[in-house]
């Protein structure tokens, strides 16, 4: 497993404080990481699911309601110009992160879920036909399986899956063969929830357009880990979720080339996505604010942009450094544990461990390592499709991020051989 370069060759990681990334005055940004749990220090593994704040992204929030506090876009007082400056910077700070060409191509939304669905209903459903295709792979969460599903249902067009290797790699020849022309759309993860697997998408992206087929990248896992760049990879439709990228809850992102999004008729009606209204007729407000109906999450918005400040501080380069060679090290640590199984060991991965036991139940190894302070994930990760692949009904699942350290994953394994010791 080609995971860093460190592991590869044989030759120590960086150790955590080294004098590019200094891990330890990382982590005391994060005011969550001074609790303790049962007792112990918290070691947060659970970084998939959501990633801890930093406080320079809570006290934005603060100050947003502490000091601007009012609706955007709408006032022609001083707090709302003020709330409408700011919420307008962070799209700017999106658009620059990364690098679209132009601010109305970012529509802010709920996170990658909502993103999804409004491609599905927007741009995918009006261009299906019976007898039509969307195309996944057996990689994808739930959020990128149900909305196309429910797609196909209304359209008669059917749902295609691109099958994977037992390490968790797309298989090449059936992606190639599937791009049919009857194939719609391909909408694919960047980056696997489950696995860590990193997919190949700008190949796979030209590919597809090779074929005259558009894309959608689930780029949930991938913006706090991977530089993103939508015109290099040529993406039509890219989206990712903030609160996964050390921001808040409740917002995320739906990039769009603005050719596709001029397309495409609103997926919500209300306040602000609207340019004029009569009875007998509305017309819909410009780029990107005619997918914006209602007020929207102006503190998440906020706090978002300055996540994506905190990271650019840090260097995405120096992260990426961070998080592989603490991916080298994990899996080196969790490979000496007899009776433990990595699940997923894709040539190109992210910082996710997956694994079964033969002790114990994912859900047993997760509420013991619990009782030491340790959190990760158990079960299918909603990816179920995939679980069934694998023939596991359910894993552990340990996700890392910037703030973690050699500390974390030695209570990790500490832990596991507990479980051991509990369950011989």
């Amino acid at each position: 497993m080609n995971i860093s370069h460190s592991l590869a060759t044989g030759s120590p990681a960086p150790r955590d404080n080294s004098p590019q990334f200094d891990v330890s005055a990382i982590r005391s940004q994060f005011p969550i990481l001074e609790r303790r749990i049962h007792g112990y220090p918290l070691a947060y593994l659970d970084n998939a699911a959501t990633s801890q704040k930093p406080g320079a992204v809570i006290d934005a929030i603060q100050r947003f309601y502490l000091q601007h506090n009012a609706n955007v876009h709408r006032g022609v007082y001083q707090l709302s110009e003020e709330a409408t400056r700011d919420y307008e910077a962070s799209r700017d700070k999106v658009r620059q992160f990364i690098n679209a060409r132009e601010r109305a191509e970012i529509i802010f939304v709920r996170g990658t879920t909502e993103a999804i669905n409004l491609v599905a209903h927007s741009f995918a459903k009006p261009l299906l036909s019976p007898g039509d295709e969307i195309l996944i792979s057996t990689l994808e969460h739930h959020s990128n399986i149900v909305p196309w599903q429910i797609i196909c249902q209304q359209t008669g067009a059917r749902l295609r899956v691109i099958p994977i290797s037992d390490a968790g790699e797309i298989d090449a020849a059936a992606f190639d063969a599937l791009l049919s022309p009857t194939c719609r759309l391909l909408s694919l993860t960047h980056v696997s929830n489950t696995l860590g697997t990193i997919n190949p998408i700008q190949q796979m992206i030209r590919q597809a357009h090779q074929h005259g087929i558009p894309v959608l990248i689930d780029g949930a896992q991938a913006v706090p880990h991977l530089k993103v760049d939508v015109q290099a990879l040529d993406a039509d439709f890219y989206a990712f979720s903030g609160h996964k990228v050390y921001g808040p809850t409740g917002i995320g992102v739906l990039y769009g080339k603005r050719e596709r999004l001029e397309t495409m008729q609103p997926y919500q009606g209300g306040g602000d996505m609207i340019s004029e209204v009569t009875f007998e007729h509305t017309k819909y407000n410009e780029l990107p604010y005619r997918f914006e109906a209602g007020t929207p999450n102006i503190a998440g918005a906020i706090g978002l942009g300055c996540a994506l400040d905190y990271i650019q501080a840090i260097g995405l380069a120096q992260i990426v450094h961070h998080e592989q060679a603490l991916l080298a090290y994990a899996t080196r640590a969790l490979s000496t544990i007899e009776g433990l199984r990595l699940i997923g060991t894709a040539s190109d991965k992210a910082g996710i461990l997956s694994f079964v036991m033969d002790a114990a139940h994912a859900h047993d190894i997760s509420t013991v390592l619990d009782q030491a302070g340790v959190a990760i994930r158990a079960g299918h990760h909603c990816t179920m499709p995939l679980m069934a692949r694998l023939g596991v009904a359910a894993t552990a699942r340990a996700s890392l991020a910037l703030y973690n350290n050699r500390a974390d994953i030695d209570a990790l394994v500490a832990g596991l051989h507990e479980v051991k010791r509990m369950f011989k």
